[in-house]
């Protein structure tokens, strides 16, 4: 049987949430689980379409990771330092900071229907503002069916 090449790009709306690391994985995965079932061979290319917020892979398991994870974040990049840009509130500036440390962005293989993560990955998303927001990504799905 003969491969096909598959195609499907997303929007997925992301529920509220505050200030902190957030594991995602299960939430993409329902947005796009008939989609990812599609491929045999793919990838999944996620991209957050914000500036003060991030993607990225790490512990699934431990909740105590995403928090070390926020402390660790505001340890390198303090709200109190002396920004420029501070029209948006205080918290504003160190969020574009941490969100271009972090990235905005992942690629994830696909194999059989499934995202290849490891043992312990999990996609997070990490809120840097104060107060509660709603985040979408855009998500790209490609690979060959059988």
């Amino acid at each position: 049987m003969e491969s096909a090449s598959y195609w499907a790009q997303k929007v997925v709306s992301l529920r509220s949430r505050g200030r902190g690391c957030h594991l995602i994985t299960d939430e993409i995965l329902q947005q796009v689980g008939s989609e990812l079932s599609r491929v045999k061979v793919g990838l999944c290319h996620l991209f957050i379409t914000h500036t003060s917020c991030s993607l990225t892979l790490n512990e699934n398991y431990d909740p105590d990771v995403r928090k070390d994870m926020e402390d660790s974040l505001n340890r390198l990049v303090p709200e109190n330092a002396s920004y420029r840009h501070t029209m948006e509130g205080r918290d504003d500036m160190p969020a574009h900071v941490k969100s271009s440390l972090m990235g905005a962005s992942h690629t994830i293989p696909i194999t059989n229907g499934n995202l290849v993560l490891g043992t312990w990955q999990g996609i997070y998303l990490c809120e840097h503002r104060n107060g509660s927001r709603s985040r979408q990504v855009v998500i790209t799905i490609n690979g060959t069916t059988n």
